[in-house]
């Protein structure tokens, strides 16, 4: 059997309250456990996501560092060095935060990282079309990273989310519904053994007025 909520009164008033108190638990660990439920289905569906997009990141990137092993050996590490501290080397995105399912979760505006030859800063003349192109993978791998730190974020949000309703969801079923309901049966089953020892009380009380009623009478 359960503990009971200590300090409990085995009074009437209590016993309605407590009542109350335990319906409001079980709506709340239903709805509760509906929001986890759903939760999870939304959590494992984004890591879905999240596996895809590491991989095709992961594509994207080693594309890319294949692609620059072959130009530095046309034109020399040194070479690609000083082309590549002419590239801009920051690119500027924006963080903001959406809702799901009452969780706030990044939401990373995905900026235009595609650049053209002139905003990069180095002409064909000087370099090769194969650096180009290298260029363009790398920055289209940058855009699959800064998508995966978005929706890993997300998984992050989300699965913080998960267990602390999963524990809001345990404690109400494992201990405050149970402790309700066990305190609720303790009060029942003493208001009910208090009825049983009143009644001898009450009789004894009825034949004496009884008997002083006949006394007055007579």
């Amino acid at each position: 059997m359960s503990e009971i909520i200590e300090g409990t009164k085995p009074t009437r008033m209590e016993l309605l309250n407590l009542k109350r108190r335990e319906k409001l638990a079980e709506k709340g660990y239903k709805l509760l456990k509906e929001k986890r439920d759903a939760l999870i289905l939304e959590f494992l569906n984004i890591v879905k996501e999240v596996r895809t997009l590491r991989r095709e990141a992961e594509k994207a990137l080693e594309e890319a560092y294949k692609d620059l092993l072959i130009v530095q050996a046309e034109l020399g590490v040194f070479n690609v060095k000083q082309i590549a501290d002419i590239i801009p080397p920051t690119v500027e995105i924006n963080f903001y935060s959406r809702n799901i399912m009452g969780v706030s979760v990044p939401n990373i505006e995905i900026p235009e990282t595609t650049r053209t030859i002139m905003e990069r800063g180095y002409g064909l003349l000087d370099t090769s079309s194969r650096l180009d192109d290298t260029a363009k993978k790398f920055e289209w791998a940058i855009k699959k990273l800064i998508m995966l730190a978005e929706i890993e974020g997300t998984v992050i949000a989300l699965g913080e989310e998960v267990e602390k309703t999963k524990r809001r969801v345990n404690s109400l079923e494992y201990i405050m519904i149970p402790k309700l309901s066990a305190t609720v049966r303790y009060i029942s089953m003493r208001l009910e053994e208090m009825e049983r020892e009143n009644i001898p009380r009450l009789k004894k009380i009825k034949k004496i007025l009884e008997e002083k009623k006949e006394l007055r009478e007579g």
